[in-house]
């Protein structure tokens, strides 16, 4: 793709952001191409939804983003309201979603300027609600202590039919995960859990998280559910502290709705999304959450290797007890070509492109 406009996300807390963002306004005025910063954080003003934010940068086909995960979430909430493209520079922690080393952006600009860098797919989430949400105005100061203003609640999507009994239509796309939270702390959130329409189990628990498969290493892995392939397409739901004996993880498929209802007597519960909150939910309100139509587009400068970067980030090390079985080789593949009957296999990349 050859870069027409460029939207900048930057972490203005962190000084390497600051020099990254130095260098993409150099790279793109040296390219003639058009750069505006988006101000994602906002602690002076308002607020804007993703679509907003799209359009006030002038419909940018490529999202740079300066930071760690978060802020790619930050980026990836715009982008994918148009389309876009989103290169994530590493400058957080864990950095599950972040592509390119500070020390190696101009060429990661050059290379997607050329059309060299693939673009991978990911799926988002999108929702339902029994009515359109809000955060009710004596909540407003007490949730935004501390973070600044939050984002405004989700917009409502138009839809050409009504579809009766089936929720409000939310301009939502949640890459991580869409939580609903207890709000108040000796109370935890009840609500009855649904999946494919039909009742899975009614639920007291701090908080219930439905997730994506790039979500899957986020807040639902923190709580002990699985880790997932960032290429597959799944709903992914996991109870945080439920008081209840059943309180694994529940992996539907892709076209499998999770809803939630509020139980009547239940607390009221807080809406986030991608770790944004957006809403409040009272006793008797539901979501419904589902794969969406539109998809998060992410550079890579290189082929994938998920399972890398998990041992990598997690620091995982091997079982001691396996140490005096011998010591396992970093991959279990060769680097010949791979064999026709093994072509359609996604596998970790030869040594020649890690």
């Amino acid at each position: 793709m050859a870069v027409q406009r460029v939207g900048l996300v930057v972490h203005r807390g962190r000084a390497a952001a600051r020099e990254a963002a130095g260098v993409v306004l150099g790279w793109c005025a040296a390219h003639g191409v058009p750069c505006t910063e988006i101000d994602v954080w906002s602690r002076d003003h308002r607020r804007h939804s993703g679509r907003e934010e799209a359009q006030a940068a002038g419909e940018p086909d490529l999202v740079v983003t300066l930071g760690g995960d978060g802020t790619f979430l930050r980026g990836a909430r715009i982008a994918v309201k148009t389309g876009a493209a989103v290169l994530g520079v590493d400058l957080g922690r864990v950095g599950f979603l972040t592509e390119a080393p500070a020390c190696d952006l101009a060429t990661a600009l050059d290379t997607v300027h050329a059309g060299h860098a693939p673009v991978e797919e990911r799926m988002t989430l999108t929702m339902r609600a029994s009515r359109p949400p809000e955060v009710p105005a004596d909540l407003g100061p007490f949730l935004d202590h501390g973070r600044g203003p939050t984002l405004p609640p989700p917009p409502t999507r138009p839809e050409p039919v009504a579809g009766d009994g089936w929720g409000v239509p939310l301009d939502v796309n949640a890459l991580n995960d869409v939580v609903v939270e207890k709000l108040a702390r000796d109370h935890q959130v009840g609500a009855g859990v649904y999946v494919s329409g039909r009742l899975l189990a009614a639920y007291s628990a701090d908080a219930l998280v439905v997730a994506t498969p790039t979500g899957s290493t986020a807040y639902s892995f923190s709580a002990g559910g699985p880790v997932l392939s960032p290429h597959m397409d799944a709903v992914v739901f996991t109870p945080i502290a439920a008081h209840m004996t059943f309180n694994r993880t529940v992996v539907a498929a892709p076209d499998e709705p999770v809803a939630l209802r509020i139980l009547p007597h239940s607390g009221r519960a807080a809406v986030s999304i991608d770790g944004q909150l957006r809403g409040v939910l009272d006793p008797g309100d539901w979501i419904g959450v589902y794969r969406a139509p539109q998809r998060v587009r992410l550079v890579r400068l290189r082929p994938t290797d998920f399972y890398g970067r998990l041992r990598d980030r997690f620091r995982l090390t091997d079982a001691p007890a396996a140490a005096t079985d011998g010591e396992s080789a970093p991959f279990f593949r060769p680097d010949s070509c791979v064999p026709p009957d093994l072509a359609g296999l996604r596998l970790a990349p030869p040594a020649a492109a890690r």
